[in-house]
């Protein structure tokens, strides 16, 4: 290993140097270049751009990924240049839990079959949320962490570069205007005439060559300064141009912040159509709290006694009742259905039936006819077709 002692010790004087003049100028003993007002307020501009995206680049992440866990496995993944492992959404997860719950309650029963339907939506919704995350992570999160990673790491660079060109101008001007004084102050030495009765002649030569010495430290100081203000200005305009540069980042965050709403409101659409699907369907299938009244009210009870069905039949005869000339619609049978009394019609499934209302009827009831036979069936096992 090469261990160089002198740029060791010197990168460590260098260090303690620019600590001691910064804490000198912030106590208002030493003088420091100030910026232009402009330059501060780029400055001013790319230190908030970068406090506030970067706010919003890790709550984005974790509205997208809510899971702290998967966030750290996704960005050790990253970093190691790997492609992380496909991950199941939880709308996907509940929706396999529903249709497996299905197959052991059974398929045909009305709460199975309903589990399947809600699975499947569900497996949809969670396939529309792995679209939207990974469309959300390509268009937004990506340009906000290349900005965090990318371009302000390298303008906190030559942020950095052009401070300690700072320091080191600063000190120029410090250094240039102590020799100044001293060369000013051995100057005026110099120009006292020698009394040689009571000033001993080599004291005279040693103030001139003094005067001589402080002049060329003041050449070699003004050379110093130009240097360094040469170093300065030319970091300072490198720098100015990349705090410029925000103005094209603001740009850019707002057509990824656009793209990132569009994706959203996607995925809210097709959630919403997926839902409206699934209130469709289950409002053809058999609704188990219905069923459960209808069978509650057509058993004979102390408080109901001689009640069969949600329509009193001493109201309507159904050997009375005859189907109108207009309003008659086809039904399909959905699932199988046993009369519970006289008034009522059997169903089987899949068969078509001729349905129609009358005055005085439950709304949750239809009168349906097959042939010659008639009688009353519950609304919920039938999907109307005209």
């Amino acid at each position: 290993m090469d261990f160089n002692v002198k740029k060791l010790a010197s990168g460590a004087g260098l260090f303690f140097t620019r600590a001691v003049q910064f804490t000198e100028e912030k106590l208002g003993q030493a003088e420091k270049t100030e910026l232009d007002a402009h330059f501060e307020n780029l400055m001013s501009r790319a230190d908030c751009t970068k406090h506030w995206t970067e706010k919003i680049f890790r709550q984005t992440e974790v509205l997208l990924q809510p899971n702290p866990s998967a966030r750290i496995e996704e960005f050790f993944y990253e970093k190691l240049d790997m492609k992380a492992p496909s991950r199941v959404t939880n709308g996907e997860l509940l929706g396999q839990y529903m249709e497996d719950a299905a197959k052991e309650f059974g398929s045909e029963t009305p709460y199975g079959n309903t589990l399947i339907k809600v699975g499947e939506c569900e497996r949809r919704l969670g396939a529309a949320e792995r679209e939207f995350l990974q469309t959300s992570a390509i268009s937004f999160l990506t340009p906000l962490r290349n900005f965090l990673e990318g371009d302000w790491r390298t303008i906190s660079k030559e942020r950095r570069l052009l401070e300690n060109l700072r320091l080191d101008l600063d000190a120029c001007k410090t250094r240039l205007k102590k020799a100044k004084l001293a060369e000013a102050k051995a100057a005026c030495e110099g120009e006292m005439a020698p009394d040689f009765q009571e000033t001993r002649p080599r004291n005279y030569v040693l103030s001139a060559s003094a005067s001589a010495l402080w002049t060329e430290e003041v050449e070699k100081a003004e050379h110093e300064l130009r240097v360094a203000q040469t170093e300065f200005d030319r970091q300072a305009e490198v720098t100015r141009l990349l705090l410029e540069g925000i103005s094209s980042t603001h740009v850019n965050h707002l057509r990824c912040l656009n793209e990132f709403v569009e994706a959203q409101a996607a995925y809210y659409k097709q959630c919403h159509f997926h839902m409206q699907e699934l209130q469709k369907e289950l409002g053809r299938l058999p609704n188990a709290f219905a069923l459960n009244s209808t069978h509650a009210m057509a058993t004979p009870g102390p408080a109901s006694e001689g009640i069969t069905s949600p329509v009193e039949t001493d109201t309507l005869k159904i050997e009375e009742v005859q189907a109108p000339a207009t309003g008659t619609r086809k039904a399909k049978v959905l699932y199988d259905y046993d009369a519970a009394d006289s008034s009522e019609l059997s169903l089987l499934a899949d068969e078509l039936i001729t349905v129609y209302t009358v005055p005085g009827m439950d709304s949750d009831w239809l009168i349906g006819e097959r042939g010659n036979q008639k009688g009353k069936v519950p609304v919920t096992y039938l999907e109307l077709l005209s």
